[in-house]
């Protein structure tokens, strides 16, 4: 089972990271001034995970594979880490929508 992670920048910014089972980071957000806008991206993730639409697949200028995943604006609410084909990008993209959906929240401000 996956789970988000709430951390806190050097800049003072939360963020979160999705986690799968593994321990491995699979999707990382923006930064949040505040806590409670980190918790509502958690559960956009949450909310928009299990939908292929909202998953932009991109290739990096170095040809480095990621995806960001979107919410229902258009709006960027997680980036991947960088994949070395689209075949693993796409399987980080089966674990967001299999981790996501049920992932417990950490908070480690706390």
């Amino acid at each position: 089972m996956g789970k988000f992670i709430i951390t806190k920048r050097t800049n003072g910014q939360y963020q979160f990271n999705l986690e799968a089972a593994n321990g491995k980071v699979i999707l990382t957000s923006e930064g949040y001034t505040t806590k409670a806008g980190c918790s509502k991206g958690i559960e956009s993730v949450k909310a928009n995970a299990p939908t292929d639409a909202r998953y932009d697949r991109k290739i990096a200028k170095n040809g480095s594979h990621y995806f960001n995943l979107k919410a229902t604006n258009g709006e960027i609410i997680g980036t991947s880490q960088m994949y070395t084909t689209a075949d693993a990008r796409d399987k980080g993209i089966e674990s967001v929508k299999e981790n996501a959906p049920s992932a417990e929240v950490v908070d480690e401000t706390i």
